[in-house]
């Protein structure tokens, strides 16, 4: 023990003094040798001087230093990461234990970190948080993160499931995408006087709400399935296979609409409609056919599975990249990247495990916070625009809502079923969020629009655990008094 703190005292002793030595002699080499009072003034202009503080101006304090360094674009970017994920964390975990599905808890933090709560009561400390100038870093990373999202939301789309149940669900799925439209077309016509962009066309302001009324989200409500045990019974797998049709045909839609308000004109649209079709085409009938075999070689041989990671991580992008050039978003790729994954449910498995949770803890939080910072609920400062969000909320119920409903109660469904196939149906989630900002980007939607219908989406999520919580309690009471019934009897 005394040999080895000799020995290190005698290497710190032995290098500490050749160093000193070293940089003294190359201090000779600088240009003039010694500093001189003329040397310094032939010497040229250093570049980044550091100029000494003036003798009657105090030094900068240990605080101010550390916000300064705080506030450099990596410093922000970290401290907002930490924000955003503690905040969401919080809110998700209460929101569980609140009956609701986490992923609500999540989008209202975001609402929370916006202008609409912290911006209002701590102004400063949230241009402190969220400047101006570092949106358009978490927008870029909160954009990944979606992309990552709707590539794994394409990989749990089973379609081969899908076709075996389609038939029995056809009627009440397409019911809960046309009535839907249709009611938000007609919505369309009082509100775009007053709420639309000036340079928005009706066409694309029609379609664009006949979509965001239609749109179901399928993974919170499969999650919402899974928690009530709802996964093996008729209503489940009806509610199912309904959601999973509407989130391919209102993605469809979505790329018709975007390449409407993306091209110049109606041969633009069709130029682009026409690629697009190219894309899905290539995509479902030449590379899904080889998905199974290429991914599937690839997953047995076990040390090549960060190669295939990549690899996958690749082509999503490609994928991504593709529909953006097309002009349709980068999502629709991502979203057709995950359908033509192969069926292979170990395949499937392995890369959700790798790619769902780092998305949704890390990336999906910094799209609920973007978005939240978008939304501006203090633009609603009258009784009128209060008046007509809540006109859109219940147009968004009643097409959604009452359309399954009343649909299912057609094809056979008791009421109660019925009644909770609508609420299940009415659940818009974190994919009208996505389709609200894409939305919002194209510029179809105003801000003063845009809040309104980021309420519409809460609300309607919001809605569907105390429904079918009080469905579930009618039912029992009813069990109950038929049982007392028969003991009378």
């Amino acid at each position: 023990m005394r040999k080895n703190l000799l020995l290190y005292l005698l290497i710190l002793f032995v290098c500490g003094a050749g160093l000193y030595f070293i940089l003294q002699h190359g201090s000779r080499l600088q240009p003039g040798g010694t500093p001189s009072e003329e040397s310094a003034q032939s010497r040229p202009l250093n570049v980044f001087p550091r100029p000494a503080p003036p003798q009657d101006v105090p030094s900068r304090s240990v605080v101010s230093v550390l916000i300064e360094n705080l506030q450099h674009p990596l410093g922000i970017l970290l401290l907002q990461l930490i924000v955003i994920i503690v905040a969401a964390r919080a809110l998700g975990v209460l929101f569980l234990k609140l009956g609701q599905p986490a992923v609500i808890g999540e989008m209202v933090a975001g609402i929370i970190l916006g202008p609409s709560l912290l911006g209002l009561l701590l102004p400063s400390v949230q241009a402190f948080v969220f400047p101006a100038a570092s949106l358009g870093t978490l927008r870029l990373l909160s954009q990944i993160g979606v992309i990552l999202y709707m590539f794994v939301i394409g990989i749990e789309l089973d379609v081969q499931n899908l076709r075996r149940k389609a038939h029995a669900a056809v009627l009440v799925s397409h019911a809960s995408i046309i009535i839907p439209f249709c009611l938000g077309a007609l919505l369309a016509l009082f509100v775009y006087p007053s709420l639309a962009p000036a340079h928005v066309s009706f066409l694309a302001f029609a379609l664009f709400m006949g979509i965001a009324l239609s749109i179901t989200a399928f993974p919170v409500l499969a999650r919402i399935i899974e928690e009530r045990d709802l996964s093996k019974s008729h209503l489940g797998s009806t509610a199912i296979a309904c959601a999973a049709v509407d989130d391919v045909t209102a993605w469809c839609l979505l790329a018709f609409v975007v390449a409407i308000a993306k091209a110049d004109g109606l041969g633009g649209s069709l130029f682009t409609i026409i690629l697009a079709f190219l894309f899905i085409s290539v995509m479902l009938f030449l590379l899904k056919p080889r998905a199974d075999r290429i991914l599937g070689d690839a997953l047995r041989n076990e040390t090549h599975t960060k190669g295939m990671v990549a690899g996958v991580l690749t082509f999503v992008f490609v994928a991504a990249l593709s529909t953006e050039i097309i002009g349709i978003h980068a999502l629709f790729g991502a979203f057709l990247a995950g359908v033509i994954m192969p069926t292979n449910s170990s395949l499937r498995s392995f890369l959700r495990e790798r790619l769902e949770t780092f998305s949704s803890v890390f990336l999906l939080p910094l799209f609920f916070a973007f978005t939240g910072l978008r939304t501006q609920i203090g633009l609603l400062n009258d009784a009128q625009s209060w008046l007509i969000c809540a006109g859109i909320v219940a147009v968004a119920v009643a097409g959604k809502f009452g359309g399954s409903m009343l649909a299912a109660r057609w094809t056979g469904m008791n009421w109660h079923e019925a009644t909770a196939l609508g609420a299940l149906m009415n659940t818009r989630g974190l994919m009208e969020l996505i389709v609200l900002n894409v939305g919002y980007d194209l510029g179809i939607l105003s801000p003063r629009m845009f809040a309104m219908m980021v309420i519409m989406a809460l609300v309607t999520t919001l809605m569907t655990g105390p429904v079918l919580a009080l469905l579930e309690r009618a039912k029992k009471k009813k069990r109950a008094a038929s049982r007392r019934k028969e003991v009378v009897a």
